[in-house]
């Protein structure tokens, strides 16, 4: 007895191991072997079992045992409240029996029928977040003596240490799961849809810059898809476990874009009372995507630049130079060299940005994606609201295949949802869908009105077309108009359109 305790001390440095092993371990099966094994050693037990609780069939079955008969052992479950480890499930109390003969508890067939003799055994529960979730057992002593309170104690530390490790590993396989099911729904989100030639073409082509650093400028209209482009770039090349950083360089003024790109210092100006990391901090290793690089103010345009000849920058506030490695992929829908050769855009700067240039055909170029395209839609809104069976008529989908789409992808993406929404739950019907038309025609100006009134007259009816045109979209009609989105509203509202 008086050893027992030194023998207890020594294995401290082990138990330490061990907790190292159930922070570091991932595969779980190993790590319950190397808990049991060390469990098994250290007790000098002549075997030893754990058990989990089956939460569907409420039963315990071994997970890992050792000893001489402990792949004979595996073939048993036990129900809870049936014998010792059975008690200890149900009550979530240890148990220890030194003579099993004497005890009414003991469940013996099993031992009987593998042909093992016990004479002591102690159990004890494994709990996660106060949910017994299983027992550890020893049986006996390998030198035949009775297993004693002190071997109690001990085993409830290996038992806490095998149940942190199964709440761990648990806990990992949720958050992989979640990870991977969430994975898979922005890729479904941010996939490329298409066969056509021309989208082929496009894929080719961005597979090929993928796994070099080039900046890579991506022309097209609004709504083509030039931002899922730009993450199939990064997705397919070296940089795809790093960030990648998106920014809209049209939505934000010129301050605030630069303070958006590359952060600030405490106390740069007022209301800057902490540090803040810009974008492309962020995407240090990784990639920046810079939507609506057109839309760039000259001054923004030589920061830009800089930071693209020399690899650093500074926050705003700030004397430190900031060394970063980011891949830059930028986009617009202007005539960019228009813009150049008209002096809005920066020569050098349109250079450095335009090494590949990949171009985004409109949807009116590739017309035998649209089934394809309605059809991914579909299954995404619909799943949304958790609708199955959901069919596009063939009248419905012949007239998508005969519109232009002026807006693209994004505007079919949209009138898909509203047919989804507003349909009637089983099948899309032309009726379902916006009112297309490929001209829209000006009905005209009648006499008698002052140059006011007829410019009000227009603009007024020249809004509500375009507005019916994208289904009440400000934003997408703001773009087909070539204007500020801030502005359509404040012409919606003089207009009294708020309605459309």
């Amino acid at each position: 007895m008086d050893a027992y305790p030194e023998k207890l001390s020594s294995s401290i440095d082990r138990l330490r191991e061990i907790s190292n092993w159930v922070s570091s371990v991932h595969d779980l099966d190993q790590l319950l072997e190397l808990i049991i094994e060390t469990a098994t050693r250290m007790m000098d037990a002549k075997a030893s079992s754990l058990l989990l609780l089956d939460p569907k069939t409420r039963k315990l079955y071994f997970k890992v045992a050792t000893g001489e008969k402990k792949i004979d052992v595996k073939q048993f479950q036990i129900n809870i409240g049936q014998g010792i480890a059975g008690y200890v499930a149900k009550n979530g109390e240890p148990l220890l029996i030194p003579d099993v003969s004497k005890e009414p508890r003991w469940y013996k067939e099993i031992s009987e029928s593998i042909g093992f003799e016990t004479k002591s055994i102690a159990c004890v529960p494994m709990k996660v977040n106060g949910d017994t979730i299983g027992v550890f057992e020893i049986i006996d002593k390998a030198n035949g003596s009775s297993i004693r309170k002190e071997d109690l104690s001990l085993l409830t530390v290996f038992a806490d240490l095998a149940a942190l490790a199964i709440g761990n590993a648990r806990k990992i396989e949720h958050d992989r799961r979640e990870i991977r099911d969430l994975k898979e729904e922005l890729e479904s989100r941010f996939e490329i849809i298409g066969e056509s030639q021309a989208i082929r073409k496009v894929v080719s082509d961005a597979i090929k810059v993928a796994n070099s650093k080039t900046s890579t400028l991506i022309l097209g209209e609004s709504g083509t898809g030039k931002e899922l482009l730009a993450r199939l770039i990064h997705r397919a090349g070296a940089r795809k476990d790093e960030p990648m950083i998106v920014l809209n360089c049209a939505a934000l003024p010129e301050t605030l874009l630069e303070d958006e790109l590359f952060g600030h210092e405490k106390g740069a100006y007022t209301g800057a009372t902490s540090r803040k990391i810009g974008k492309f901090e962020l995407a240090d290793k990784g990639t920046i995507f810079l939507d609506e690089i057109g839309e760039m103010s000259p001054v923004m345009q030589s920061k830009l630049l800089r930071i693209l000849q020399e690899g650093l920058f500074y926050r705003v506030g700030g004397n430190d130079s900031i060394p970063v490695d980011v891949r830059v992929i930028s986009a617009t829908n202007r005539d960019i060299e228009k813009e150049v050769s008209e002096g809005r855009f920066r020569e050098d700067l349109y250079y450095r940005l335009n090494v590949v240039q990949i171009r985004m055909p409109s949807l009116r170029e590739r017309k035998e994606d649209i089934r394809l395209l309605a059809e991914h839609f579909l299954k995404i809104f619909a799943r949304e609201r958790g609708v199955r069976d959901f069919t596009i008529s063939e009248k419905a989908m012949q007239r998508m295949c005969e519109y232009d789409w002026p807006g693209n992808v994004r505007e079919m993406k949209n009138a898909i949802e509203r047919a989804v929404v507003m349909g009637n739950g089983r099948k899309i019907i032309p009726e379902d869908l916006p009112t297309f038309s490929n001209t829209c025609e000006y009905q005209g100006m009648q006499l008698g009105l002052t140059m006011k009134q007829a410019i009000d007259v227009f603009k007024k009816d020249y809004i509500a077309m375009n507005l019916q045109h994208t289904n009440g979209n400000r934003s997408l009609a703001a773009k087909n108009m070539q204007i500020q989105r801030t502005y359509l509203s404040r012409l919606i509202s003089r207009y009294g359109l708020r309605d459309i």
